[in-house]
């Protein structure tokens, strides 16, 4: 690899590692805000971005064991966030679903951070864009997948 190269990378691993902190305390407000753990407010996350889910479900995706699934779900219906639904195919299983009511009570902390990011999207062509929807598509499949072995794997 080329010095150039090897420093280009250098900067894109950097750029992430900032990138990632500040989501996270980025999220870690808005989940306070909400009066959520940052966990409980990613895994509503996961049913406003893929609809009702069962709880083995939310397991797999977010690394989390069966039982603290179960005491999230709990914690997130008492605050009125998902309710327990029938599953359609099957009466013996339950789907967690978002509260409707939820999204509306909160999309306005999004406010400021969407309309700068479309104020940022307008400095780039709709190939470089696609490029960029394609790196960070493959890097949050690599984050999943190195969370998954985290989670998923003796020790860590």
């Amino acid at each position: 690899m080329s010095s150039e190269r090897a420093k280009l990378v250098e900067e894109v691993l950097l750029g992430a590692r900032e990138l990632s902190t500040e989501t996270v305390m980025f999220h870690t407000a808005i989940a306070e805000t909400r009066g959520l753990s940052p966990v409980e407010s990613k895994v509503l996350d996961y049913l406003a971005r893929l609809g009702p889910q069962m709880p083995k479900e939310l397991a797999r995706l977010s690394g989390l064991a069966p039982a603290s699934v179960t005491a999230l779900v709990d914690r997130l219906e008492r605050k009125g966030f998902v309710a327990r639904e029938p599953h359609p195919d099957d009466r013996r299983k339950v789907l967690i679903a978002l509260d409707p009511g939820a999204i509306e009570r909160s999309v306005h902390l999004w406010d400021h951070l969407v309309a700068k990011v479309l104020e940022l999207c307008e400095r780039y062509s709709d190939d470089e864009l696609r490029t960029v929807i394609g790196f960070v598509a493959a890097a949050a499949a690599i984050t999943h997948e190195s969370t998954t072995r985290l989670t998923h794997s003796p020790g860590g």
